[in-house]
């Protein structure tokens, strides 16, 4: 349309004799330019279900003053204000509420697991004996007895001691026998579980429990070995021959309160620690570390269980005098 409105630049007007032919050339122009704009357009498809056009489409209908006299100088995009203000979802409880999904959801948010387990009177041991470690459960040792000081207090025990899995020393032998002197001043019984490994200073602490009250799960294992002297690094010769002195006053107190608990001589005690001693549930309950293998159901078998003699009268089996 611009293009055809466009007239050659001229110095002067035209002279009166061309002036009629001029005007009847424009006229030709504005009356093809009138036919084309009065064309129909093309439109691109429009989906009757969009609700932003259906609104637009309802504005339009009832008051369309609306849409002609909107301000010129508006932060709002385009038309968006026509639509109401959005509204805030429900909270996801509202959302999900129903009996089957949410009968048995607690109505506020647990406790985390440390003080969920401290609740039902539960020490849980579960990494090697650090000082962080033992700090926290001397600690809890301590809460418990005050708030009650006549209800067992239960230590569950899975550590490698002082030591790590490998062997290497993470922590000094004096921090087993720091929860070891806490758990001796207690006025509570302390139930002691082995749920999964008990070793080094961790089997003392297992054995160290309130007797009749130290308690193993079937495939947990406890292991008693000789305190290992830590890294020396450029300590010099003198000062490496004192840490190791303290290491074998260490073994000793080691060997003397395993078997004071176990009910071993020290000998037999001394013996068995010149190598790693691994016990599983039942060797452990031999040697006095423990003194019941947890299993459940275990007791209504055994006391179902008829005795040998009792098998062999009724397999009708006599037992011959010896010769």
């Amino acid at each position: 349309m611009v293009a055809s409105l466009q007239l050659p630049m001229a110095t002067s007007l035209p002279s009166s004799s061309s002036s009629s032919s001029v005007r009847r050339r424009l006229t030709k122009t504005f009356c093809a330019v009138n036919s084309k704009s009065s064309a129909k357009i093309p439109m691109p498809p429009v989906n009757p279900k969009d609700p932003f056009l259906s609104k637009l489409a309802s504005v339009a209908a009832t008051s369309p003053e609306t849409l002609f006299n909107r301000p010129s100088n508006s932060d709002t995009p385009p038309y968006l204000d026509l639509f109401d203000s959005p509204k805030l979802m429900a909270t996801p409880a509202q959302v999900e509420r129903s009996v089957s999904y949410n009968e048995h959801r607690p109505r506020r948010p647990p406790p985390d697991l440390p003080s969920l387990l401290l609740h039902g009177r539960i020490v849980y041991i579960g990494m090697p004996l650090v000082p962080a470690v033992t700090e926290l459960v001397i600690a809890e040792l301590m809460y418990l007895q005050w708030m009650d000081p006549k209800e067992p207090i239960y230590l569950y025990i899975n550590s490698t001691g002082t030591t790590r899995d490998d062997g290497e020393t993470v922590g000094m032998e004096t921090e087993g026998f720091a929860i070891y002197d806490a758990m001796m001043q207690l006025k509570n019984e302390i139930h002691t579980v082995a749920v999964g490994a008990a070793i080094g200073q961790a089997c003392l602490l297992l054995a160290a429990g309130t007797k009749g009250k130290r308690f193993m799960m079937p495939h947990a294992k406890a292991m008693i070995q000789q305190p290992r002297v830590p890294s020396s690094g450029l300590m010099p010769a003198s000062d490496v021959l004192i840490r190791a002195k303290e290491v074998i006053i260490n073994r000793d107190t080691l060997v003397e309160l395993l078997a004071k608990h176990t009910g071993n001589s020290v000998e037999d005690v001394a013996g068995v620690m010149k190598r790693p001693f691994y016990m599983d549930s039942t060797r452990a309950k031999e040697f006095g570390v423990i003194d019941k293998i947890l299993w459940r159901g275990q007791e209504k078998i055994m006391a179902d269980a008829a005795p040998p003699e009792e098998w062999d009268k009724t397999a009708g089996i006599r037992v011959l005098d010896p010769i």
